[in-house]
Parts: structure tokens; sequence; C-alpha cells
């Protein structure tokens, strides 16, 4: 098989934790690892090779992700916008060969009986063998409102290893307290976990009989995938990519593979799923999986607790003391602190809209993901703002320029190959340069050690989008658009 991992996401539920450039299924959660890593390691049992499906940005991080795992059998579908799972999941299977069976999962899903997963995944792959399209129900625990649910045909039921298939009735959507509860009650109601599979051909076959506009602009769109990028780029970004073009992208119809496929074929079968699930879909969610203290807090370093009892605590960088504090979520990201009744942190969606009015915190963190390395803001106040800029071994920034602030750099470890205009040299550690505003410049770390420097940028502006790329390993500024 070949998982098909959706990694879309607008890093919405978990603010400040999560954000758009750093969605929650790549923050490293358990155990230094993230959602989407233990993704990977829990599919990768059963699948021969991944297929990563996201935006290029998030590219980036899966492909860090991946080295930390030492998982090479990758490819990725490059989406310039999202259109929903429908055609995100077509496009993929367009690149496959239509009897390769696919297990389509979402990144950010957490499942903690893998023994008992196994079993389904091998009951799942044999029903797609023999052409079904299979989505995986999670036993209900209590009456869910967060969540879709599948309606199973009593009727249709077969076992096989203790493992048990339905027939669909139904699929519905996101019911009331009073709703779910019959759903509970009736004992034939599944949550709907977004997991599916089928052969990749069988899958389009579907489609295009039922969402045909779906299927020929998804084919239209792979015909016409970016080409192969130049000798001179990065050679891990041209690896096993298709990149969509953004008009192409944008002339798919948006649509969930449910509404697209799922509701209207008579192939589909559900398999009642025991597997310790959960989608981690909010701060309450997550609390219930972490790692608690005698007094039900979550595990931190930076916590003091004083008499403080059933608290989701996070931090990273500042102590956090609670005194006779209970039943609370206090998140601290160093740029944004939460704080919130147990209970409520669906909110937290309502209050990503307010933020998105008048700042940029919705979007990326005091540290910055970049496929050179990562920069973190130290200091950032009218007229002048300090970063940590950290680079790969053998990786180099743009050459750049900006039109409205100055830069100052200090090397802190390692060697860095500066070039400004016409000049390139070399700068030790404790040695510094100055890079003038309109100065073409690069910074590139040619050794086999991290290069750590600081950067005062000093100017009338020093927003991120005050940068000029003239080249670029990475293609960046548009390269979706070529």
């Amino acid at each position: 098989m070949t998982n098909i991992i959706l990694c879309g996401g607008n890093g919405t539920r978990l603010w400040p934790i999560s954000r758009t450039l750093m969605p929650k299924q790549f923050v490293k959660l358990f155990d230094n690892k993230s959602l989407f890593q233990l993704t990977v390691e829990r599919n990768s049992k059963v699948c021969e090779s991944q297929f990563i499906v996201s935006n290029s940005e998030q590219y980036f991080l899966a492909l860090d992700q991946l080295e930390e795992l030492h998982k090479t059998n990758n490819e990725y579908l490059l989406e310039p916008v999202g259109r929903n799972t429908a055609p995100a999941i077509a496009l993929a299977c367009m690149a496959l060969e239509p009897e390769e069976i696919v297990l389509v999962t979402p990144s950010d899903h957490l499942i903690k009986n893998e023994t008992e997963y196994g079993k389904v995944l091998k009951k799942a792959r044999k029903l797609a063998f023999e052409n079904n399209i299979v989505t995986f129900g999670i036993t209900p625990t209590f009456a869910q409102t967060g969540f879709g649910y599948i309606e199973a045909d009593d009727a249709s039921c077969e076992a096989s290893e203790s493992i048990m298939e339905y027939s669909v009735k139904a699929f519905h959507e996101k019911p009331d307290i009073v709703e779910a509860q019959k759903y509970i009650d009736s004992g034939n109601y599944f949550w709907n976990s977004g997991m599916f599979c089928f052969k990749a051909g069988l899958f389009l076959n579907e489609l295009k009989k039922y969402s045909p506009g779906i299927y020929e602009s998804c084919e239209k769109a792979i015909k016409n995938q970016v080409c192969a990028p130049s000798k001179n780029e990065d050679k891990a970004f041209i690896r096993n990519i298709i990149r969509i073009k953004s008009e192409d992208m944008l002339n798919i119809p948006e649509n969930s593979i449910d509404y697209a496929v799922m509701e209207k074929s008579s192939l589909v079968k559900v398999i009642p799923s025991d597997i310790n699930w959960s989608d981690v879909g909010s701060f309450d969610a997550l609390y219930e999986e972490l790692p608690k203290d005698d007094n039900n807090n979550t595990i931190n370093e930076n916590h003091i607790s004083v008499d403080s009892k059933n608290n989701f605590v996070y931090g990273n960088e500042r102590k956090i003391v609670t005194v006779d504090i209970e039943d609370c979520i206090i998140v601290d990201t160093g740029d944004a602190l939460l704080v919130s009744k147990k209970g409520s942190s669906q909110k937290v969606k309502q209050v990503v809209s307010e933020i998105k009015k008048t700042t940029q915190l919705h979007n990326i963190h005091l540290t910055a993901y970049r496929p050179w390395g990562t920069y973190t803001i130290l200091e950032d106040a009218k007229g002048f703002k300090i970063k940590r800029i950290e680079v790969k071994p053998n990786k180099r920034l743009s050459l750049q320029k900006h039109k409205h602030r100055n830069e100052h750099w200090v090397v802190v470890s390692g060697i860095a190959t500066v070039t400004i205009n016409d000049k390139t040299f070399t700068l030790n550690q404790n040695e510094s340069t100055y890079i003038k505003a309109g100065d073409v410049h690069r910074l590139l770390n040619d050794s086999n050690e991290l290069l750590v420097i600081i950067e005062a940028q000093v100017g009338e502006y020093t927003g991120e989008d005050d940068i000029v790329r003239i080249d670029d390993d990475y293609k960046r500024n548009g390269y979706i658009n070529e």
C-alpha cells in the first residue's frame, strides 16, 4: 500500500501552539515527535511508501521531519491553494498506478492501540483488493457533537478474524447533543475518522461517475503540472514532486471526499475501529493525551504549581506559576498567551478570527521554519528587529535585497560565507559585517556544522515582506506559477 498523507490545515484549533505556517501536525508534542511523524511511523509498518499532499511551506517541514525518521521513499504533491479532500486525494491517485491500494490518512490524528489498528488495516486492504471503498468508523465512547457520523447497515454485517464490516447506510453531519445521543444509543453509528482505503483507479472511476467536474479539472491539472526545476535548484526540492499550477488548482471545484464520492457510491464499506483514536482537535482533547503529574496537571518543566489541579499548562520559554488554579488551559508561546476554562477550548477558533484583523500572530511563530533552517525573533520594536538565524549545513539563503532596512550580522558559531554585491568572503565566530539597504546579498553555510548568526535589522520598516529575491534554490515568490 501507499499511504497518502493529507497535511492541510490552518492551525486554528490549537492556537497559539499551532499557526498557519506551523500547523499542529508538525508541532512536536509527544516525546519530541510530531503527529505527522507518528502517522508515518505507524503506517509505514504496513505501507511501502508515503505520498505527502501539502502546500509548499509544509513541504519543507515534512521533508525535515521525514529525514529525522530516515524515510526516503516519499512522493509529494504541492497544492498552491487548498480545495478540500476530494481534489487532494484525486490528484494523488492520478499519479499512481490504478491497481495501487492506497491508505488515505490525515496527518494530525493520534492512534494509541496500534495492535488493533494493524488488524483493522489488514481487513481494509483485503476489502480494497476486492474492489470496495473502505472507510474507518471509530467506535464512539460518548455523544460527541464535533464529529460527523457514519450510519452502518446492520443487515449487511459480516465478520472475519473478529473484525466486522458493514455496508454504509448514510453519512451524517455533526449533530447537536440530543441527536448525538440518539446515534450512540442506536449502536450502529460511528465517528467519521476521515481515513480511507481503496484502489487508486477504483476511487477515480467513482469520482468520475459522481463528481465529473472535479475529476476532469484534476486530470487537466495533473497533465499541466509545473515542469521539473532547473539543475541549480536544491536536489532535495526536485525529488519526486508534483507541483500544480495556481490557475489549474483554482479551477477545481472545492469539495470533500464525503460529499463527492462516499455519500453517493454503492461500493462503500465501513470497518468499526476500536483503536483509541483522537483527532486532537482541541486543547481539551490534547489534555487527555498528555502525561500528567500527581495533581493532574500536564507535565511541564517550566511550570511551578502551588495547590493547582487539573490544568493544561504549555510553555517552553518562561516560567509559568499557578496558585490555587483548577481546570484551566494556559498556553504561553512567547508572543501570545492563552488562558481558558477547560471545556471552552473549541472557542479558540473565534479568537483566531479576531487575531487576523490586527496581527500576523495566526500565521507565524517567533521561530519560523525555512528550507535552509530557522530564524527566531528576539526583539521587534519600531525601527529595529533582532533575530537569531540558524543555517543548516550546506544550505544557503536566497540572493536578495531589501528596500527599507540595513542589516548587521554577527557570527555566533560556525563559518559564514557572505556575498555582498560583487564581493564574497568568510566570517568566523565573533566576526561581523554590514549590509546597506539595496545591497544584493546572500548567506551561505558551506560547512558540515550548523551556522548561527545574530541579525540586527535597522530601518523605517522591518516587515518580512521587505525582500526582493533575485535567485532562490527553493523557487519561492510564486514558483508554483512557473
